[in-house]
């Protein structure tokens, strides 16, 4: 069995598989490559590869002038991977890499219909904050925070 390999999306290398992921998990929310391409100048992203297939995509935004202190981790795994310990390592990957940008907080958002992914960040230690609806969606986004 191959071992996971963690590549950074950069100019146009992961663009298209990291979209892939995201738009598989998140469908409500569909990105285009030029979106993807806008938010790795902003953020930090990462494709999840078991040999040359493609399992799943993280997402670090790093502290910001509006929270100085905190960062958002997100762990996708496309869910035919799911359960095999692939979203841990991503999200501790996520994690470090957060803390080394100086985050002393850690955020994650997650859509409401993704009950895994939900699933996922209450059992390591995220407590909800907040649910919310972007305009023109019907389903909420629920942000969470590292207790």
């Amino acid at each position: 069995m191959s071992e996971l390999r963690i590549e950074r999306v950069d100019g146009e290398s992961g663009v298209e598989d990291w979209r892939r992921v995201h738009n598989e998990i998140i469908p409500t929310h569909v990105l285009t490559q030029d979106d993807v391409r806008e938010r790795s100048g902003r953020n930090l992203l990462e494709v999840a590869r078991l040999g040359d297939t493609v399992v799943g995509c993280t997402t670090v935004r790093p502290p910001s002038g509006e929270a100085p202190d905190t960062a958002t981790v997100i762990a996708r795994v496309l869910p035919a991977y799911r359960g095999r310990g692939h979203g841990g390592k991503l999200y501790e990957r996520g994690l470090r890499q957060a803390r080394e940008l100086g985050a002393t907080r850690i955020e994650t958002v997650v859509l409401a219909s993704n009950e895994p992914g939900l699933r996922f960040a209450l059992r390591h230690g995220f407590v909800e904050v907040e649910r919310y609806l972007l305009e023109g969606d019907t389903i909420p986004w629920i942000d969470l925070r590292l207790a």
